[in-house]
């Protein structure tokens, strides 16, 4: 058996993971910004809770369709191109959006600064460049590296509500780009070095294709790859029309109860706080039990409690909901890379993950979208948080499926994962 790279899990990959790190919490503030502000948007162009939305829904698709060209970037010149273009623009996005005079130049400067080249850069590059430097410890890494997601979600919210309501909305994205173009650039040189050798592919015979060990690439799961993929981006795009909703909303939701924006950045900070703890335990779960069965382990923690805020809506019931919201949900976008990693080719990594991490994103953007809408013909949330469930059932329904296809075709969840060290 070949030794493994010196660099994979070195110091110096433990380093580069905590610049990742600090990065996706950077770049997280492209998704967070504009939830956190959306009363304010909405009162500042005078329109309804379905187009105060819209800004949000276009650069969660910016996002994922810039996760893929991302991918695509990282994977032929390395994770600083990417991360570099996405400090620059999201900087510069944040800026623009500051200084816009309609809802159409807003969400222009959210859907391409913001969403399509700029936080795209810090996500799914950083995702896919966390799997190669790792192998033992691969899912607890990569649930790290996610963790700045829901840590922007967790630091974001506050400081955001603390400049809107002491300089307003513009004045608070204004102060954002400056911080992120400061901070990014110099955090993004740390990414220079490229990553080692694929440790988990084996050159065939006679020059053949590269093969992976307990994995068909012809066919995955007894699958093709193309049903595969797909199969993980529709689920991918209904777990996060469910997760949306709480999301999203929950500082509108807040509001419209009479508790105050404030509260409910407050309930998004919770929400999102506890997401990182999620993230972390699902990372050290899933090195023992796969991404399939980790998924399923949150897709219906996930559902019990978007249940629970049907019958509830008190202060301090939403607080513990939120808190029980963020530590059922948070690993299950994570889990999509490491399925990725664990039945894909090493090198497919980047633009496999972005092609899924992208139908994740589209499923927050639309329902983002929807559940405003369903807002504005029900006047309340009820049949949102109905609409969510609904989701994630289908969203259930595929892992299972995918599940049993790995017991019948003998890839049982975790191929890719080495024996532990003696």
């Amino acid at each position: 058996m070949t030794a493994p790279h010196p660099d994979i899990e070195s110091r110096y990959a433990w380093w580069r993971l905590m610049a990742s790190l600090a990065l996706m919490t950077l770049g997280g503030s492209g998704m967070y910004a504009v939830t956190v502000a959306l009363p304010a948007i909405q009162a500042d162009f005078g329109i309804d809770r379905a187009s105060a939305s819209f800004p949000y829904t276009v650069t969660m698709i910016g996002f994922g369709v810039g996760g893929i060209l991302m991918g695509r970037l990282s994977d032929r010149h390395g994770v600083m191109a990417p991360v570099l273009v996405g400090a620059v623009c999201l900087g510069l996005g944040f800026i623009a959006a500051a200084a816009s005079s309609s809802l159409w130049q807003f969400s222009l400067a959210q859907g391409l600064l913001i969403g399509l080249l700029g936080t795209s850069g810090s996500f799914s590059p950083l995702v896919a460049d966390t799997s190669r430097w790792f192998t033992r410890r691969r899912g607890i890494a990569l649930a790290i590296c996610m963790s700045g997601n829901y840590t922007a979600g967790a630091l974001w919210p506050p400081v955001l509500q603390y400049f809107i309501t002491h300089g307003g909305w513009r004045h608070a994205f204004t102060v954002v780009g400056v911080v992120c173009l400061l901070a990014m650039l110099p955090l993004a040189l740390m990414l220079r070095r490229r990553p080692p050798p694929l440790a988990d592919a084996q050159p065939a015979p006679a020059g053949g294709p590269v093969r992976v060990p307990g994995v068909s690439l012809e066919r995955p799961l007894g699958l093709s790859p193309g049903t595969v993929q797909t199969l993980l981006c529709v689920a991918g795009v209904a777990c996060c029309v469910a997760m949306s909703m709480p999301q999203v909303h929950i500082v509108a939701y807040c509001t419209d109860l009479g508790f105050g924006a404030a509260r409910g950045a407050e309930m998004l900070s919770v929400m999102l706080g506890m997401g990182i703890a999620s993230r972390l335990v699902s990372g050290w779960i899933s090195d023992r039990i796969g991404g399939l069965r980790t998924l399923l382990l949150g897709s219906v923690l996930q559902g019990v409690a978007l249940l629970l805020f049907l019958p509830f809506d008190g202060l301090v019931p939403l607080y513990l909901i939120s808190g029980l919201f963020g530590l059922f949900q948070g690993g299950i976008v994570p889990s999509y890379a490491l399925i990725i990693r664990e039945h894909f080719a090493p090198a497919q990594a980047g633009v496999r993950t972005g092609t899924v991490l992208m139908a994740t994103l589209f499923g927050m953007a639309l329902g983002g979208w929807m559940s405003g809408a369903i807002f504005d013909l029900t006047g309340s949330y009820h049949a949102a948080f109905v609409n969510g469930i609904g989701f994630n059932l289908l969203n259930i329904g595929i892992v299972l499926f995918l599940l049993n296809r790995a017991r019948a075709s003998g890839q049982g969840p975790g191929a890719l994962r080495p024996a532990p060290a003696a």
